[in-house]
């Protein structure tokens, strides 16, 4: 660590400083020394552990509210807590057991899915849970097809490797026969299966500015059908689903109206939580972001413990769970860790 870190700090140092933090993620209160000589087991003097106090304060650890002579911590008080002094919970088996009750119960795919899983991380951990949706880019076409309607249009049904199904309406350039929507669809299943849609939109343009004279009438026919398919082309952004932001309200120093109305707006409008999302799509492993470490002001006494899920062994979405930086740590990471797991395994289980 960087000078001020944990190798600068005594045992005692640390013992009361994660005493402290664990003390105020419980109570949501300033701690005093009467509290911290009780709580930390350790026998030492109010004096004391005032004196030790003061040295965390000009370390940066902790502050002292204005309204209080007891202190609380700073983001760089969690941060020293939650990598090197908290111990984490793993969780029971039951838990484990509900967490599999619940995504194997729910049959639905993708939008739904997701939409499960981020109210059931806020009910378990009475704050905000999100999930992003499979990233476009990884979701893989498994199968292509075609249904007549009237007019010159056809139901295109694409179902994915993620087990989502995904219905167009397309409007065809001439009539089509039910057995030519048929053999265009198979053509495409074979052609395209295992890419995701931004690769067969690229592979398609590509097929359509070479030229057509090595083709025979059924590529050529696939091809204009599927050109009516994907001639416009979807959005590729990474989007989440949230549920709970509610609960927010029940912790005191998020409970400031004007706070919570830009909150909530940041929530809906999404483009900075997004690009954060985004960020954690290309790490490793549960990451966590305590108050300004997201970069994002309207962020500051928030913060977010997200873990990556797998679809295919690739790395296509995260969910996590905002809450104020006071949050129960040693609980909520195993809950977030389990959770994209299973959530893996659910999703690979129903391609």
């Amino acid at each position: 660590m960087t000078e001020g870190g944990e190798e600068s700090l005594s045992e005692r140092a640390q013992l009361l400083l994660k005493a402290l933090i664990e003390s105020y993620i419980r109570d949501g209160q300033p701690v005093g020394s009467r509290t911290l000589s009780r709580d930390s087991g350790l026998s030492l003097s109010s004096a004391t552990i005032r004196n030790v106090m003061a040295d965390l304060e000009d370390l940066g650890f902790v502050v002292s509210p204005h309204t209080s002579a007891g202190r609380i911590p700073t983001d760089k008080g969690y941060r020293l807590f939650v990598d090197s002094l908290l111990k984490i919970k793993p969780l029971q088996n039951e838990e484990i057991d509900e967490i599999e009750r619940r995504l194997r119960n729910d049959a639905a795919n993708g939008r739904a899915l997701v939409q499960t899983v981020s109210q059931m991380l806020s009910s378990v951990t009475r704050m905000a849970g999100l999930v992003t949706l499979p990233n476009p880019h990884y979701v893989a076409l498994s199968q292509i097809e075609f249904i007549g309607l009237s007019e010159n249009r056809a139901l295109a049904i694409m179902v994915m490797n993620n087990g989502e199904v995904e219905n167009r309406v397309i409007q065809l350039d001439r009539p089509r026969s039910a057995e030519e929507l048929r053999r265009a669809a198979n053509y495409l299943s074979e052609a395209f299966a295992g890419h995701s849609l931004p690769d067969v939109r690229s592979m398609l343009l590509k097929q359509l500015q070479e030229t057509r004279q090595d083709m025979n009438q059924l590529m050529q026919d696939a091809i204009q059908v599927a050109q009516k398919l994907f001639e416009t082309k979807a959005e590729e952004q990474v989007e989440y689903v949230i549920a709970g932001e509610t609960n927010l309200m029940g912790f005191a120093e998020l409970s400031n109206v004007d706070r919570l109305r830009r909150l909530f707006e940041a929530f809906n409008e999404k483009h900075d939580i997004l690009r954060l999302l985004d960020s954690c799509l290309r790490a490793q492993g549960i990451q966590i972001f305590i108050g300004h470490e997201s970069g994002y002001q309207i962020l500051d006494d928030i913060s977010l413990v997200t873990a990556p899920y797998m679809l295919d062994n690739q790395v296509v979405g995260v969910l996590g769970v905002i809450g104020p930086t006071r949050m129960a740590y040693e609980r909520v990471i195993p809950i977030v860790d389990v959770t994209a797991k299973l959530l893996g395994s659910a999703l690979n289980t129903r391609k």
